[in-house]
């Protein structure tokens, strides 16, 4: 070990972590295939879902999420806007579903799926950001010649 690399700190994980379930944006991405890993149909799919997003829509849902810093297997690109794994606990310790409305993993995979478009990310396009940025250079420093 290196001398001046800082010692990892490693949190406690819940019980039962490893039988959470774990879902990863390909699942609910409309643009793959059933082999290439999409599990609901094509029409309640998603347009390049992130797993930020499944995040934040699983996150307010009442359930116990947790993401990983994971690459789904069947992802053609290695690239950082394609990593991410998402956990959730749908049943306790005795194998009772926590939440009636999540009794499976189609359940929360639809219910992401159809949350997704509603996030402000999504409803509010960027070409509103990046206006009133230009907005904010106009008139600053010298002109080029």
């Amino acid at each position: 070990m290196a001398t001046g690399a800082a010692p990892r700190t490693m949190t406690k994980l819940p019980d039962g972590y490893d039988r959470w379930i774990c879902l990863y944006p390909a699942y609910i991405n409309k643009g793959k295939s059933r082999a290439e890993g999409r599990r609901i149909p094509k029409d309640k799919a998603v347009t390049a879902p992130t797993c930020k997003e499944m995040l934040d829509v699983l996150s307010t849902s009442g359930l116990q999420v947790m993401g990983e810093r994971k690459i789904y297997c069947r992802e053609k690109s290695k690239e950082p806007p394609y990593w991410g794994r998402v956990r959730v606990q749908i049943k306790d310790q005795a194998g009772e579903s926590i939440n009636p409305k999540f009794r499976t993993r189609d359940d929360v995979l639809l219910f992401t799926a159809e949350k997704i478009p509603q996030l402000k990310t999504r409803t509010n396009p960027k070409h509103n950001q990046d206006s009133q940025q230009q907005q904010g250079k106009q008139g600053k420093g010298k002109k080029k010649k």
